[in-house]
């Protein structure tokens, strides 16, 4: 079973040009002492050097640990030049420094999808070679394109990881792989002596059983930090995710309280189901500003019911327009990181919930993404060219990177992409009803051409999904003729304050686009429970 060392002889188990995995979502599940220490140990020797570090989520903390840039917390205690020289991510936007890397062209990145790190993951502890599926076609990680290759680095010096499969029985598909394992990284709470883990502070599930079955079907060894350690035999054994037999290494946190839960957030009970918090007494009505109204307009979308995914950013305004009508019981709120009902968190502690329900494996929560589990998933608006497209991942030269969107957004019944119609110093206000622009923003968000394709809207509407884009002056759908303007703000002249800001002309009804209701723009709304 597991052999217990410190944090500094787990890093001295990193030999060069070695294949790092970790299941993360923000700081959770990241062990962090054992990242610091094999930054010590490069600093004072250059070793390890050349190491590839792939992951699913994002893994970082935005830089809040770290304003003054000296400090650094998650992944990128790695970013020093030779010492990580390549990442293989679904989500990079949290790690600054790693970024940076990205786009001055020093290491290698490839950008895949979230859920498809896990799947693969999954089918390689199985044996098999990598994973075919439809996420991903007609983006930028289909190989026709750019083959998920995030910068020119890549693009001359890279090996191929997704290949296009035209016909598999009668269908195309995308064949994704990755390198080979060498070292699995996994944080737990505690740890029996046989190296059994359970995960009771961890706020969100993650992939760790798919990462260390990937493990050690590569030959790779696998390393845990913990809390704190148990007698043998003492663990409820419902409560342990991964067994000791597949556990080579485990490391106690020498300073367990500087862990973090989120990327904000050392520790909260109402994250891990261990108590439940009152909610609505504690919430506040958002203010009436062009937020609470795509926030209102958005939710008017959702029915009974229905089984909903927020994403980051503004979907993160929805439960509270949700709590706030008294329809929040009525719906199902979802969060990529496995996490299913409650009331998801916001800002910083995004990806945990309160009061959640379940906590799934976060490749078998994909596994419902993909056979069209949800009903309604929405997004913050980014870049949308004139046939639906969205670009979510390289907007004016800054790198996010996919995270879970490509499975979601391709497959959700329902795909909603909220936010300002212009972004970038935009100004506005609710005036007697009407929406007012104050100042427009500097860049246009509804363009002829996006510079890379993160969603293909033909890929979805394909497969009898529904694609609506809503913002705080108008309403858009991509409907098979195109993408048709439907509804507009009362206030908004149509010409100067809508048309003159797109990169194209989109359909619009006989007649004029309706207008979006009055009610959204009043102080108290109280129509939700009708629509639902």
């Amino acid at each position: 079973m597991a052999k217990f060392i410190t944090v500094k002889e787990a890093a001295d188990l990193i030999q060069d040009g070695a294949v790092l995995g970790s299941a993360v979502q923000g700081m959770t599940g990241w062990p962090e002492e054992i990242g610091i220490a094999i930054e010590k140990r490069y600093l004072e020797t250059g070793h390890p050097a050349g190491i590839t570090h792939i992951h699913g989520a994002g893994q970082g903390d935005f830089g809040r640990m770290s304003p003054d840039g000296k400090t650094c917390r998650g992944e990128c205690v790695l970013a020093h030049d030779g010492l990580m020289t390549c990442s293989i991510h679904g989500h990079v936007g949290c790690s600054f420094r790693v970024t940076k890397q990205i786009v001055d062209n020093k290491i290698l990145a490839y950008n895949i999808p979230l859920g498809v790190v896990g799947q693969i993951w999954r089918e390689v502890g199985r044996g098999f070679p990598g994973l075919l599926t439809k996420v991903g076609l007609g983006t930028f990680m289909d190989p026709r394109y750019d083959g998920a290759m995030i910068n020119e680095k890549t693009k001359k010096e890279g090996k191929q990881i997704v290949k296009y499969i035209p016909d598999f029985e009668g269908e195309e598909y995308l064949f994704y792989t990755l390198p080979k394992l060498d070292v699995a990284l996994l944080r737990a709470t505690t740890a029996d002596e046989d190296g059994n883990l359970t995960y009771e502070k961890e706020c969100m599930p993650c992939e760790p059983l798919d990462l260390a079955m990937a493990a050690k079907a590569s030959g790779a060894i696998v390393i845990a930090q913990v809390e704190r350690v148990a007698q043998k035999g003492s663990l409820d054994p419902r409560n342990v995710k991964i067994p000791g037999l597949l556990v080579d290494y485990v490391c106690v946190a020498e300073h367990p309280d500087q862990i973090m839960q989120t990327h904000v957030t050392h520790f909260n009970p109402a994250f891990t189901g261990e108590i439940r918090v009152p909610l609505k007494a504690d919430a506040e009505a958002l203010p009436l500003d062009s937020r609470k109204v795509f926030s209102r307009r958005a939710a008017k979308e959702i029915h009974a019911g229905n089984k909903c995914n927020l994403g980051i950013g503004m979907p993160g305004l929805i439960p509270s327009i949700l709590m706030e009508e008294g329809v929040d019981s009525q719906v199902t709120l979802i969060s990529e990181s496995g996490l299913i009902g409650g009331i998801p968190a916001p800002g910083g502690d995004f990806g945990a919930h309160y009061n959640p329900e379940a906590m799934l494996n976060q490749t078998d929560h994909f596994s419902f993404f993909d056979q069209g589990g949800l009903d309604v998933a929405v997004f913050g608006l980014s870049e949308v060219d004139k046939d639906g497209n969205v670009n979510t991942t390289n907007l004016n030269g800054k790198i996010a990177g996919v995270g879970g969107f490509p499975n979601i957004s391709a497959n959700a019944k329902h795909s909603i992409f909220v936010g300002s119609f212009t972004a970038s110093g935009l100004k506005c206000h609710v005036e007697n009803g009407k929406m007012v622009i104050d100042q427009e923003g500097k860049f246009n968000k509804f363009v002829d051409h996006c510079s890379q394709l993160s969603f293909n809207a033909d890929q979805c509407l394909a497969r009898g999904n529904k694609i609506t884009f809503i913002t705080e002056r108008c309403v858009l759908e991509r409907r098979p003729e195109g993408l048709v303007l439907t509804e507009i703000a009362p206030g908004i002249d149509l010409e100067t304050q809508v048309l003159a800001h797109m990169g194209f002309r989109p359909l619009i009804p006989e007649g004029g686009p309706a207008l979006m209701d009055s009610g959204l723009f009043e102080e108290t709304w109280g129509h939700l429970k009708d629509e639902f």
